[in-house]
């Protein structure tokens, strides 16, 4: 049951953070939200999720993963509740924050657990499912996102985290059990404070509204100042040891584009769908299909081909099939009609979603021990955080002064595939990382 529980958790934050793609023109209308509202209704939770990351892996290393783990539980189907709730514009935001915090509790301690329960070869099959449902929740979200936005409410799409929620709950408490070598120990306040200061401010000079210069002063000075009291303190909160190994080293960073020209992707598909093709939330949601289902078929093979090919060469691979995928529908056009232009590259490109998180995510917690295994998961998901919220960034940016929505579509396609092709030399260098280490 340890798996099931795991992956449903995961799972459900994933969902959540997808649901809100095809929701907010919704909860703009309901709650009466301007622009620049509804943008802190994501950026609140972004905020928060990125900012609290290393403090929700390392805090399951101190006082022991179960334990997190359900407290992150309560605050996650709290928030949900609250967020669905919500009846001004101040009530979702504050609460979408405090949903974010739970997110960052769970996200991290959920690969840390697995790693507690499951070694050798079953370890690795554990980690390939999880990455697995990072990349079919964020696809799948937008699926049911577009169902329940279009058909019932997207105050739905929050509320049915808390059967969920509690659901694992009782079954944490009767089958997860707590890693026996946990033990109480002292948390790096100094270093949390920092670390949830400079992250936020990152985020914020990202996705922000205004003072975002300010922002990355800020962020730019307190991860300095993070890095220097983690070289200096016996207990830090992000073990620096970390980063010695190229082999991690090389897949944060490979992660870091992957998921960045994924999850723009997934932004800005969605939008092209309706503004050029006419298509509703619904349409725009069923429309990602052609990916979804590719993704999970992928995804079941990870473990034979890892084992055959090795997880540098699968990523590699699946990296090269994103980038064709992108640039089949780049050079082909929208003009050509959505099935021919959109759909079938879609499905290279989620057999590359399928068969790239998995390993990505074996290499990004290679070489731990229980010690940093939850300090590890938190740079992980640190990393993932903030790919998405970097590569939505860039291409937004990139594209916003271009007003055909076809030819702003090009574009960002182009960009995509420049984030993609980073990835790509990422993914190289950790093959020959893992070479040196053989």
């Amino acid at each position: 049951m340890v798996l099931p529980i795991i992956l449903l958790s995961y799972f459900m934050i994933l969902l959540d953070n997808s649901i809100i793609f095809t929701s907010t023109v919704k909860i703009a209308q309901d709650l009466n939200l301007n622009s620049q509202t509804l943008a802190w209704v994501s950026s609140a939770y972004t905020l928060t999720f990125g900012g609290f990351q290393l403090f929700g892996g390392r805090v399951g290393d101190v006082f022991g993963r179960k334990r997190v783990f359900l407290i992150g539980l309560i605050l996650f189907s709290f928030g949900s509740l609250m967020v669905g709730l919500s009846t001004n514009a101040a009530m979702i935001i504050s609460m979408r924050a405090f949903q974010g915090i739970g997110s960052a509790i769970l996200a991290p301690t959920t690969l840390a657990l697995l790693m507690d329960n499951y070694h050798g070869f079953m370890r690795n099959r554990a980690i390939a499912a999880y990455g697995a449902t990072a990349g079919v929740g964020a696809s799948f979200g937008l699926v049911i996102g577009g169902v329940i936005t279009s058909e019932f409410s997207w105050r739905y799409g929050f509320f049915l985290n808390v059967p969920v929620g509690i659901l694992m709950f009782i079954l944490t408490i009767f089958f997860i059990h707590g890693n026996k070598s946990e033990k109480p120990g002292k948390l790096d306040f100094i270093g949390t404070f920092l670390s949830v200061i400079g992250l936020s401010a990152l985020v914020y000079s990202i996705n922000g509204t205004t003072h975002q210069l300010v922002a990355l002063v800020v962020a730019i000075v307190a991860l300095i100042l993070f890095i220097y009291a983690e070289h200096l303190v016996s207990d830090p909160i992000m073990p620096l040891r970390l980063f010695a190994d190229k082999q991690r080293s090389s897949a944060y960073i490979a992660r870091f584009f992957f998921i960045g020209a994924a999850f723009a992707y997934f932004f800005v598909t969605p939008q092209a769908l309706q503004n050029v093709y006419g298509f509703t939330p619904l349409l725009a949601g069923l429309a990602f299909l052609p990916a979804t289902l590719p993704q999970f078929v992928g995804a079941m093979q990870v473990s034979r081909l890892s084992a055959k090919m090795g997880n540098a060469r699968l990523i590699i691979l699946s990296i090269v099939l994103v980038i064709v995928s992108v640039l089949i529908t780049a050079v082909l056009g929208l003009d050509r009609g959505y099935w021919l232009a959109i759909a079938i590259p879609m499905i290279l490109f989620g057999v590359g979603q399928g068969f790239g998180l998995s390993p990505l995510t074996v290499e990004g917690v290679a070489n731990t021990d229980a010690n940093i295994a939850g300090a590890a998961s938190g740079v992980v998901n640190t990393v993932h955080q903030f790919g998405q919220s970097v590569g939505m960034s860039v291409v937004v940016s990139l594209t916003s002064s271009i007003k055909t929505p076809a030819s702003s579509y090009h574009y960002q396609l182009l960009i995509i595939t420049v984030i993609a092709f980073l990835s790509l030399i990422a993914s190289i260098w950790l093959k020959l990382s893992t070479k040196n280490s053989n």
